[in-house]
């Protein structure tokens, strides 16, 4: 399974990007992602037993702060590895509608990086896939 993030059509609420930055140890993952790494690697660099380490990786993903992507290995044991999705991750406060009543609305945005070319080649992949 593939997600990125920068593809999905529904942006995260500000609940889920908060609620996924504010533990210690899912910081410290987004942190030692410095480059592609695998659970049991973050595991073991952060010192987090794995079974969390998968538990912050699904949380962190699902609020789109994490990309995953697969290795495909010719022995059929695949690989997951996960990388950081953004540049930036901005949550601000915004005055709401003159007269509405709501007041003052938080939102987030996220600034990401420009896909590779390779990124793009794999987009292209998987749609020609999905039409066949």
């Amino acid at each position: 399974m593939v997600r990125d993030p920068s593809r999905d059509p529904e942006p995260p609420s500000v609940d889920e990007v908060l609620d996924a930055l504010a533990d210690d140890a899912a910081r410290r993952i987004v942190a030692a992602l410095t480059e592609p790494k695998t659970a049991s690697e973050l595991s073991e660099e952060c010192d987090i037993p794995l079974s969390t380490t998968y538990r912050k990786l699904e949380k962190l993903t699902d609020a789109s702060l994490l990309a995953e992507s697969t290795d495909i290995r010719r022995d059929g044991q695949h690989t997951t590895r996960y990388s950081v999705s953004f540049d930036a991750v901005t949550v601000s406060v915004d005055e709401g509608a003159e007269g509405d009543g709501d007041g003052r609305e938080f939102d987030v945005e996220f600034s990401r990086p420009e896909r590779t070319r390779d990124e793009r080649l794999a987009d292209l992949w998987s749609e020609l896939r999905e039409e066949t």
